[in-house]
């Protein structure tokens, strides 16, 4: 049977995470406000999340105190509803429940997606998609090319492990609505310890996989990664 054929239909949110310091990058106001190409971090962001038709929702999540993001996006149109921000908070975690809790009842995934992830291509959101409407959970990921070692406190070497079975994984992280839900209920006393959004889901005992990623999709952290987004999309006209 061919695989497209038994995907299933489903309305997707996303949860687009907005709330962070970014304390790495630095400067005057937050990453996803800084202009590249003319045109705000936030707004390639939106604009790459136009490429899913299946994206019906966009739940912006945003710092308190923010009043950039209502003038950055005011003035633009997109094929999804773009829902009013909510305010988030200092842990992802946190941000991640309030953004649930403002969705329409109707949606059956959610997409858990970086603002200033900025460049997610057309391919890796329709992998992502139709991995997690097969399995309930998905993520995209990246083969690891330097060999990469697990050590202890002291920085002495514990184990090699195999790159054939690494991968580095990106956003969005998808999921179905009431998985995330629950895992965050049943891990809400350790949700500090969980570096992404699907650990919380394997801890709390749900199956995620691995869709293919994207070199690309580079989350915007530091300045280098600003001129190299810069560079890229400039090589490209854009």
């Amino acid at each position: 049977m061919d695989e497209a054929r038994t995907i299933p239909m489903m309305k997707v949110a996303v949860l687009l995470l907005a709330a962070g310091r970014g304390t790495r990058f630095g400067g005057e106001i937050a990453k996803q406000y800084v202009k590249v190409c003319g045109q705000e971090i936030l707004l390639h962001t939106l604009h790459s999340l136009s490429q899913e038709s299946r994206i019906a929702v966009v739940q912006p999540v945003i710092a308190e105190g923010d009043t950039m993001f209502a003038n950055v996006v005011a003035a633009h149109h997109f094929p999804f509803v773009l829902l009013p921000a909510v305010v988030g908070g200092a842990e992802r975690s946190i941000s991640m429940q309030k953004g649930l809790a403002a969705l329409p009842d109707d949606v059956d995934m959610v997409a858990v997606h970086d603002a200033a992830r900025p460049l997610a291509s057309k391919e890796v959101l329709k992998n992502v998609l139709d991995m997690a409407a097969l399995h309930g959970a998905a993520v995209p990921g990246v083969a690891v090319h330097d060999t990469m070692k697990r050590i202890n406190g002291d920085g002495k070497v514990l184990e090699t492990p195999s790159r054939a079975c690494l991968r580095a994984v990106q956003t969005p992280q998808v999921a179905r609505k009431d998985w995330f839900e629950q895992a965050l209920k049943q891990e809400k006393l350790r949700l500090h310890l969980h570096t992404d959004d699907a650990s919380v889901l394997e801890a709390a005992g749900f199956e995620v996989y691995v869709s293919q990623g994207d070199v690309n999709n580079r989350k915007i952290t530091t300045q280098d990664d600003l001129l190299w987004m810069q560079t890229l999309l400039q090589g490209e006209g854009l």
